[in-house]
């Protein structure tokens, strides 16, 4: 696994062209305004997020560009504490008088969740920051002109096409958020951070016998600027999917039945989201969470007691990882990057819920774990994943190594299709490409593959992990949950693993 940085370290190097653009001297004054005026509504404890959020999304379909969109939006939100209840308040407009008609429908909401509120919320011991953290980034993406971007998305689809695929499209999406945050302990930090997700999809389709197969992106979403995309070797990628597309078309389909399963980084990334990364939510666990696949069969009980898998499963979060999704000096809570170092399975031990500012009391701890997001200054931050990542093999230990002894195996390749139950524990998870392994050595393509299991059983079927070698971050710029949904950027990193006697389905409709 990549070193991590430290948040001094990632603050005295982090410096881009993309500095902080909102006026500080406005930002400051609007904060003293409002959280002396939450101080004398009575509030105990109020934070401020006034922000600015660029995106663009361009895309590509066959010989055209069909979409490109560029919008921002700024706002901010005031959260306030009072009497044990969250009240909170946002808007698009930044000037004194909706800060202060904030702060009255702040603590207006407040006062009128008390008559439902059964636990008060209680704060833990906060330290106060005053600091600034820009991700470190090349060129800005939001410098490079629509055309750039254009030839760049039609490129990749005249060589997937010009390789074997029939059809393509590619997009190109870009975010910026510019966050200065405040509270009434005396924090003060100004942050920046750009991400970068391209994408494509080739397609073969063989007509005599009605068939489609595709084969996507495989390229993760980065926080990064336009120098990451034009290194990802997006063109060349295309030219291999649109081969790999047409190669399905006459794959030999999966035979269903028990096999063991290599699972590729492209792949497992999201089998670590869902299984593990929503199953730790701490709001999730205690039912504030049921959007997007319900709650969690993780219980506070189950804490330095469940064996969620094998001792080779070490997952830990971090804020840290340079490219990563989640990375930034501190999280919505104010809490710095430090706080979000924490194993969330350790030897294959649950030891650590994923928590946001006001919930570790409810469970008997001391303290939260830098685990807040707002995807807009105007939204409530709730809890949100860090970066969670599966540790590689301390030991040495190569591909050709991982699939020596496996007989009879399949390798998974890039993210599908996926499902999951309410509480995150039944699950299936498709792929782009999956491979016969015999007697130690990969063999031919296959098609139409899924694999299924139970989650703490599936974990503990872990039996083998490449080395820090093989390690390969990916993630997603969508995670969806809560009501009104929010989507949060979020990465995952892993080597490639070994699991052992796993459930595999052909999904195709003529199996």
């Amino acid at each position: 696994m990549a070193a991590a940085a430290t948040p001094s370290s990632m603050e005295s190097s982090c410096r881009s062209p993309s500095a902080f653009a909102l006026d500080r001297g406005l930002l400051h004054d609007l904060a003293d305004l409002a959280l002396a005026a939450a101080r004398a509504g009575g509030a105990s404890y109020a934070d401020l997020r006034i922000g600015e959020t660029w995106r663009e999304y361009a895309f590509a379909k066959d010989d055209r560009l069909e979409n490109f969109d560029e919008r921002a939006s700024q706002g901010f939100g005031l959260r306030v504490l009072l009497d044990g209840c969250w009240g909170f308040y946002g808007a698009r407009r930044l000037d004194p008088s909706s800060l202060r008609d904030g702060v009255e429908r702040a603590l207006e909401n407040a006062r009128a969740v008390k008559p439902i509120q059964f636990l008060p919320i209680e704060l833990e011991r906060l330290p106060a920051h005053e600091a600034e953290w820009i991700m470190p980034m090349g060129a800005d993406p939001f410098d490079v002109s629509a055309g750039e971007k254009a030839d760049l998305l039609l490129a990749i689809i005249a060589s997937a096409r010009d390789h074997g695929a029939d059809f393509c499209s590619a997009s190109f999406s870009a975010a910026r958020e510019e966050r200065f945050f405040a509270n009434s302990l005396g924090s003060r930090i100004h942050q920046t951070r750009t991400r970068v997700a391209p994408n494509f999809q080739a397609a073969a389709v063989d007509r005599a016998k009605g068939r489609l197969a595709t084969r996507d992106c495989l390229a993760p979403a980065r926080g990064a600027g336009w120098d990451y995309v034009l290194g990802a070797g997006l063109i060349e990628e295309a030219a291999r999917a649109g081969g790999e597309a047409r190669a399905k078309l006459d794959a030999k389909p999966v035979t269903p039945g028990d096999y063991d399963i290599v699972i590729d980084p492209t792949n497992l990334w999201l089998t670590i989201h869902e299984t593990v990364g929503h199953s730790t939510e701490l709001d999730r666990v205690l039912g504030w969470e049921a959007n997007f696949a319900g709650t969690s069969f993780v219980k506070p009980h189950m804490l330095n007691e469940l064996r969620f898998g094998s001792e080779l499963m070490t997952i830990v979060a971090d804020r840290a990882q340079p490219g990563a999704l989640a990375t930034i000096g501190y999280d919505d809570d104010g809490a710095p990057a430090e706080a979000a170092e924490f194993a969330i399975v350790e030897n294959g031990v649950f030891r650590n819920f994923q928590m946001a500012l006001g919930q570790a009391h409810l469970i008997g701890l001391s303290h939260s774990n830098g685990c807040a997001y707002a995807d807009s200054p105007t939204t409530f931050p709730i809890q949100r994943m860090p970066n969670i990542s599966l540790k590689p093999n301390p030991r040495k230990c190569c591909f050709d190594d991982l699939i020596n002894d496996v007989e009879n195996g399949i390798y998974v390749v890039g993210a599908g299709s996926w499902s999951i139950d309410q509480q995150r524990d039944n699950f299936q998870f498709g792929g782009q490409l999956f491979y016969e392994i015999k007697n130690g050595r990969l063999g031919e393509l296959l098609r139409d593959g899924a694999y299924q299991g139970r989650n703490t059983q599936f974990w503990n079927s872990l039996s083998g992990l490449c080395d820090e070698s093989a390690y390969h971050l990916d993630g997603t710029f969508t995670c969806g949950k809560a009501e009104p949904v929010q989507l949060a950027p979020v990465s995952h990193g892993s080597p490639p693993a070994l699991f052992r006697n796993v459930r595999v389905l052909n999904t195709s409709d003529d199996a």
